[in-house]
Protein backbone atom coordinates (compact mmCIF):
# COMPACT_ATOMS: atom_id res chain seq x y z
CA UNK A 1 0.00 0.00 0.00
CA UNK A 2 1.48 3.44 -0.81
CA UNK A 3 -1.42 5.70 0.10
CA UNK A 4 -4.50 5.85 2.12
CA UNK A 5 -7.23 8.49 0.87
CA UNK A 6 -10.44 9.73 3.43
CA UNK A 7 -13.21 10.96 2.06
CA UNK A 8 -14.14 14.02 4.18
CA UNK A 9 -16.96 16.03 4.26
CA UNK A 10 -15.18 19.25 5.23
CA UNK A 11 -11.57 19.18 3.77
CA UNK A 12 -10.89 22.84 5.67
CA UNK A 13 -11.91 21.22 8.98
CA UNK A 14 -10.15 17.71 8.60
CA UNK A 15 -6.92 19.48 7.02
CA UNK A 16 -6.91 21.24 10.67
CA UNK A 17 -7.25 18.14 12.65
CA UNK A 18 -4.68 16.72 10.91
CA UNK A 19 -2.53 19.91 10.42
CA UNK A 20 -2.99 22.18 13.99
CA UNK A 21 -4.79 19.47 16.18
CA UNK A 22 -2.51 16.40 15.76
CA UNK A 23 0.83 18.20 13.94
CA UNK A 24 1.20 16.84 11.25
CA UNK A 25 2.59 18.68 8.50
CA UNK A 26 1.17 19.33 4.87
CA UNK A 27 3.91 18.00 1.81
CA UNK A 28 1.60 19.14 -0.68
CA UNK A 29 -2.37 20.69 -0.94
CA UNK A 30 -4.07 21.85 -4.25
CA UNK A 31 -6.66 24.92 -2.41
CA UNK A 32 -9.93 23.37 -1.63
CA UNK A 33 -9.38 19.93 -3.78
CA UNK A 34 -7.00 17.98 -1.74
CA UNK A 35 -4.47 17.45 1.13
CA UNK A 36 -1.47 15.35 0.91
CA UNK A 37 0.41 14.27 4.17
CA UNK A 38 4.01 12.52 3.52
CA UNK A 39 3.85 9.73 6.16
CA UNK A 40 6.51 6.91 6.92
CA UNK A 41 6.83 5.90 3.17
CA UNK A 42 3.38 5.90 2.51
CA UNK A 43 1.25 9.17 1.78
CA UNK A 44 -2.25 10.04 3.37
CA UNK A 45 -4.69 12.41 1.42
CA UNK A 46 -7.81 13.88 2.03
CA UNK A 47 -10.67 14.44 -0.73
CA UNK A 48 -13.64 15.45 -0.56
CA UNK A 49 -16.14 12.70 -0.44
CA UNK A 50 -18.76 13.09 -3.11
CA UNK A 51 -15.88 13.96 -5.70
CA UNK A 52 -14.04 10.53 -4.45
CA UNK A 53 -17.39 8.35 -4.89
CA UNK A 54 -17.87 10.57 -8.40
CA UNK A 55 -14.56 9.58 -9.37
CA UNK A 56 -14.62 6.13 -8.86
CA UNK A 57 -18.36 6.05 -10.51
CA UNK A 58 -20.40 5.42 -7.90
CA UNK A 59 -23.20 6.20 -5.39
CA UNK A 60 -22.16 8.09 -2.09
CA UNK A 61 -25.12 6.93 -0.53
CA UNK A 62 -23.43 4.96 2.58
CA UNK A 63 -24.44 1.44 1.27
CA UNK A 64 -21.88 1.42 -1.55
CA UNK A 65 -19.42 3.64 -0.23
CA UNK A 66 -17.20 3.86 3.28
CA UNK A 67 -15.47 7.42 2.64
CA UNK A 68 -12.17 5.70 2.33
CA UNK A 69 -9.92 4.14 -0.57
CA UNK A 70 -6.62 2.42 -0.19
CA UNK A 71 -4.30 2.99 -2.97
CA UNK A 72 -1.35 1.46 -4.85
CA UNK A 73 0.68 3.65 -7.25
CA UNK A 74 2.32 1.53 -10.18
CA UNK A 75 5.01 2.78 -12.15
CA UNK A 76 3.05 3.40 -15.86
CA UNK A 77 -0.87 3.23 -17.17
CA UNK A 78 0.56 -0.09 -18.59
CA UNK A 79 1.25 -1.10 -15.04
CA UNK A 80 -2.39 -0.05 -13.53
CA UNK A 81 -3.99 -1.99 -16.05
CA UNK A 82 -2.31 -5.19 -15.28
CA UNK A 83 -2.62 -4.72 -11.57
CA UNK A 84 -6.25 -4.21 -12.30
CA UNK A 85 -6.57 -7.26 -14.35
CA UNK A 86 -4.58 -9.37 -11.75
CA UNK A 87 -7.16 -8.18 -8.68
CA UNK A 88 -9.70 -9.59 -10.99
CA UNK A 89 -8.55 -13.05 -11.67
CA UNK A 90 -8.14 -13.14 -7.61
CA UNK A 91 -11.86 -12.18 -7.22
CA UNK A 92 -12.24 -8.64 -6.99
CA UNK A 93 -14.84 -6.67 -8.59
CA UNK A 94 -13.44 -3.97 -11.46
CA UNK A 95 -15.68 -0.93 -10.43
CA UNK A 96 -13.77 1.36 -12.71
CA UNK A 97 -11.22 0.45 -15.75
CA UNK A 98 -7.89 2.25 -16.02
CA UNK A 99 -7.94 5.43 -17.87
CA UNK A 100 -6.64 8.97 -17.84
CA UNK A 101 -7.23 11.43 -15.16
CA UNK A 102 -8.14 15.10 -14.94
CA UNK A 103 -4.70 15.92 -13.00
CA UNK A 104 -2.35 14.38 -15.61
CA UNK A 105 -2.26 10.62 -14.25
CA UNK A 106 -3.96 7.03 -15.20
CA UNK A 107 -6.00 5.21 -12.83
CA UNK A 108 -8.86 2.92 -11.95
CA UNK A 109 -11.03 1.33 -9.05
CA UNK A 110 -11.50 -2.05 -7.99
CA UNK A 111 -13.01 -3.51 -5.02
CA UNK A 112 -12.27 -6.73 -3.06
CA UNK A 113 -14.46 -8.89 -1.91
CA UNK A 114 -15.91 -7.17 1.17
CA UNK A 115 -16.41 -4.26 -0.80
CA UNK A 116 -13.36 -2.59 -0.16
CA UNK A 117 -12.44 0.01 -2.81
CA UNK A 118 -8.90 0.17 -3.83
CA UNK A 119 -7.59 2.56 -6.40
CA UNK A 120 -4.65 1.65 -8.87
CA UNK A 121 -2.99 4.98 -9.77
CA UNK A 122 0.29 5.83 -12.02
CA UNK A 123 1.12 9.24 -10.73
CA UNK A 124 3.87 11.10 -12.37
CA UNK A 125 4.10 13.16 -10.11
CA UNK A 126 5.36 10.90 -7.38
CA UNK A 127 8.29 9.36 -7.54
CA UNK A 128 8.60 5.46 -6.57
CA UNK A 129 11.84 4.34 -4.96
CA UNK A 130 13.38 0.59 -5.60
CA UNK A 131 11.44 -1.22 -2.92
CA UNK A 132 7.84 0.74 -4.23
CA UNK A 133 7.36 3.67 -1.42
CA UNK A 134 6.44 6.78 -2.81
CA UNK A 135 6.94 10.85 -1.82
CA UNK A 136 5.75 13.84 -2.58
CA UNK A 137 7.70 15.49 -5.48
CA UNK A 138 9.41 18.64 -4.57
Amino acid sequence: MSLVTLGVADLTRARGFYERGLGWRVGQAVEDEVVFFQLNGMILSLYHREAMARDAGISDSGAEFGGITLAYNARSPQDVDAVLAESERAGATLIKPGQATSWGGYSGYFADPDGHLWEVAHNPYFPIDAEGGITLGA
